[in-house]
């Protein structure tokens, strides 16, 4: 590993190795994938990485390539003490809106967990249920912390695999390129096929005009 790479490793554990020396032996890390898109779910994960977890490349999942996330999903579920995910479709997104859908994927995903953490490092998100275990919210967490940003590269690949295989069911809307967001090539697809019954409601009828 280079020496660059070794210091960003470092500082992006910071926060860990923090809670570590004051006494914590198991800290989760959270983080979702696709609050924004027009199609598909919203995918929570909730990861464990053991204390000497020092995975070359792991960082916010938007910063790493599709080719990349893959093999950092792999490395980062092999080495994980647990993960989980939460995953909510798009009708459920429609009916209780989407900040409380990923509410929802926090609690789902840390129910998939097989070991209860003493501490949870979330992205952002406030007011959820953690089943009784402590967070601390993170804004920009997949950028400044290094069990949130393993979380958010298992969510994002969870939630691309996902629109990978509606792709093969829905193939004139291109999912597997644009994952679902508000793209032109999507908003097209959807203004000359309609939609589909992957798309959320609340979020396309507000600005897209069907013709």
């Amino acid at each position: 590993m280079k020496e660059k790479e070794f210091e960003r490793l470092t500082n992006l554990k910071r926060m860990e190795q923090e809670l570590y020396g004051a006494g914590i032996e198991s800290i989760c890390g959270i983080d979702e994938a696709g609050r924004g898109p027009l199609a598909g779910p919203v995918v929570v994960a909730a990861v464990i990485m053991p204390k000497d977890s020092f995975i070359e490349g792991v960082n916010d999942s938007k910063k790493v390539s599709e080719k990349k996330r893959e093999i950092l999903y792999d490395f980062i579920t092999k080495e994980s003490l647990a993960w989980g995910v939460g995953i909510v479709d798009q009708k459920e997104i429609d009916e209780i809106n989407i900040l409380q859908a990923t509410k929802k994927g926090v609690t789902q995903a840390l129910k998939g967990l097989k070991i209860k953490p003493q501490q949870i490092l979330v992205d952002a998100l406030t007011n959820i249920d953690t089943l009784g275990v402590p967070y601390t919210s993170i804004i920009k967490g997949d950028a400044k912390c290094y069990s949130i940003a393993a979380a958010s590269i298992v969510a994002k690949v969870t939630r691309d695999r996902i629109m990978r295989q509606w792709d093969e069911v829905y193939p004139m809307y291109g999912f597997e390129k644009h994952k679902g967001y508000g793209t032109k090539m999507h908003i097209e697809a959807i203004q000359k096929y309609g939609l589909c019954p992957l798309h959320r409601l609340s979020f396309v009828k507000n600005i897209i005009k069907l013709n």
